[in-house]
């Protein structure tokens, strides 16, 4: 067996079309804090306390082109993990409605066991989000 070189995810980079956007979802709606940045570049890097994230702006909005999770290799979605059951209700009567949020799919089972619950949207600036609770 191959000796295993990593150990997790130290952070993960994302492209939006809007920082301030960015920030206000992440940090005003999901609770993350906003740890740090590079002015220049321009970046903020927000923390849940156990994921980092940096949001990067994207060099010109106006003609970034969306990822097509069907068609481009990359990012397919980000997937956090919530507390329980009751944290997943709460973050989804948050989001279901929240300006710019697009519902990809409802509250529902991952898988034919049903012991894991999650929900998909995209958030705004068009990143696919998914939350979903522990595997038990």
């Amino acid at each position: 067996m191959t000796e295993k070189l990593t150990c997790g995810a130290h952070h993960i980079g994302l492209t939006v079309p809007d920082l301030d956007q960015a920030r206000d979802f992440f940090c005003g709606t999901l609770g993350f804090d906003e740890v740090g940045g590079v002015p220049a570049y321009p970046a903020i890097f927000v923390s849940d306390g156990a994921i980092l994230l940096t949001l990067w702006r994207a060099a010109d909005p106006q003609t970034a082109r969306a990822f097509d999770r069907r068609a481009n290799i990359g990012l397919h979605h980000l997937a956090l993990t919530v507390a329980d059951d009751a944290t997943l209700d709460t973050a989804w009567a948050r989001l279901k409605d929240h300006p710019g949020v697009t519902v990809d799919s409802e509250p529902g089972p991952i898988g034919p066991d049903a012991t894991v619950r999650h929900f998909l949207v995209f958030i705004p600036g068009g990143i696919r989000l998914e939350l979903a609770t522990p595997f038990a």
